[in-house]
């Protein structure tokens, strides 16, 4: 565990706190915590250190502002349940990907503390990471991601506008801003806009207003994030904006504009134009230059890869000896299937480097199953022999991802017949 200097203040925001939550607000402001509380509206305004929250029903049913206020907090979150009999579904998975980690309410006060400073000392890593560039999201050496790098290289000095396609948490934003270095820009500045968080008239104001995002992307590049969620009104008015170069304000004053805007949005933006949910000529504007980001469960050979930088990276900013992943851990992050993609992995690695304190990385550490949980699989021979083939490959990727030739001896197969089952199955 890496513990806090004994001067640095310990921010805590409590998000939406139950009764009991409230009552062991003052304990923990005894051990040291800075603590305030806020609605989840409110949170994204706050500042702190580390998160807590009181997860409810209503948080999985309507996910999309948790999601906001942890990814644009930089730090970790603990998740706060509610006792009930069958756990809701999908819970495990959601609190896998966006929490640190999480207790069943009413909480046992010392584990919290306890949990509470682990989590501090990984946010604080997570802090020192982020200083020093992001750049592991673009690291691999699966096709897609050697494909994207050439793609970047060829974009980069580009004036065009791109828009950026790929799964929560494969990381888009990253990509906007690798396009941004590799620009004429890169002295400019770079903003950074989610479009669906806020109603229709603040987001026009933040988006258009004299000290909006389009005005201080003056001269540099504007990112738009969820560019899908951005008002029919605001859209419009953007591509006026955009196509005449020029921002004209409710006071008749004109603003030149100079701008290079990259936007990310869902695969099916297509679909939106067709259903009349989104603007035509802004979705032409934008289709000049695409880039899709693959998701991290269709490049199993990067898994182990990523795993391996983010714990060299956690093990050396705290000055232990680095940490190594069992077979079983290996083996449980080849097969799940990763829906917050790099963020996810970043995650659950940071998580269990902290659980497994000196020895080996455990399935359990990361929060994984050990072992498949396939049930009753139901299908034809074919079924299952395609998906032990699937396996099969996935195993050995997560283990020899750095020496393909070794991996297909392994396999008992030459390595023309490897590369051709990991195109067939569509790992490479």
């Amino acid at each position: 565990m890496v513990e806090a200097p004994s001067a640095a203040p310990r921010r805590l925001l409590v998000v939406d706190p139950c009764d009991h939550c409230r009552r062991i607000l003052p304990h923990l402001e005894e051990a040291g915590w800075s603590v305030s509380s806020q609605s989840l509206d409110q949170a994204l305004a706050a500042s702190y250190d580390i998160g807590l929250l009181r997860l409810r029903s209503e948080h999985l049913e309507r996910p999309e502002g948790v999601k906001h206020l942890i990814s644009r907090s930089g730090t970790e979150w603990i998740a706060l349940i509610d006792p009930v009999g069958e756990p809701a579904d999908g819970i495990e998975e959601f609190i896998g990907e966006w929490f640190f980690d999480a207790l069943i309410l009413p909480v046992d006060l010392p584990r919290l503390q306890g949990l509470l400073g682990r989590a501090f000392g990984i946010a604080r890593l997570r802090g020192i990471g982020n200083r020093r560039g992001d750049q592991h999201e673009l690291l691999g050496q699966s096709r897609p991601l050697r494909d994207l790098r050439k793609q970047l290289a060829r974009l980069g000095p580009s004036e065009k506008p791109v828009l950026i396609c790929g799964e929560s948490g494969s990381g888009k934003e990253l990509v906007a801003r690798t396009l941004h270095r590799m620009s004429r820009r890169v002295a400019g500045p770079f903003v950074s806009f989610s479009c669906g968080v806020l109603p229709d008239g603040e987001t026009a104001n933040l988006l258009f207003g004299h000290q909006g995002k389009l005005a201080s992307a003056n001269g540099g590049t504007l990112f738009l994030d969820a560019i899908h969620e951005l008002p029919s009104g605001s859209q419009e008015r953007l591509l006026t904006c955009l196509r005449g170069k020029s921002l004209h304000y409710a006071d008749g004053e004109v603003l030149p504009l100079d701008v290079r805007v990259l936007a990310s949005a869902r695969d099916e933006l297509a679909e939106l134009v067709e259903q009349g949910r989104f603007h035509p000529g802004l979705y032409q504007w934008l289709e000049q230059h695409r880039l899709v980001i693959t998701p991290l469960r269709k490049r199993q050979g990067d898994i182990a890869l990523l795993a391996g930088y983010f714990v060299d990276l956690y093990s050396l900013e705290a000055g232990r000896r680095p940490s190594h992943f069992s077979e079983e851990a290996l083996a449980a992050m080849a097969r799940h299937r990763w829906p917050g993609n790099v963020r996810e992995l970043a995650s659950r690695v940071r998580r269990g480097y902290a659980l497994a304190q000196n020895g080996p990385i455990e399935a359990d550490d990361l929060g994984l199953k050990s072992a498949p949980v396939d049930g009753a699989l139901l299908g034809t021979l074919e079924d299952y022999k395609r998906r032990a083939e699937y396996q099969a490959l996935c195993d050995a990727l997560a283990h020899y991802s750095s020496n393909l030739s070794l991996a297909a001896k392994v396999l008992g197969v030459s390595r023309p017949t490897f590369y051709r089952l990991l195109h067939k199955h569509q790992l490479l």
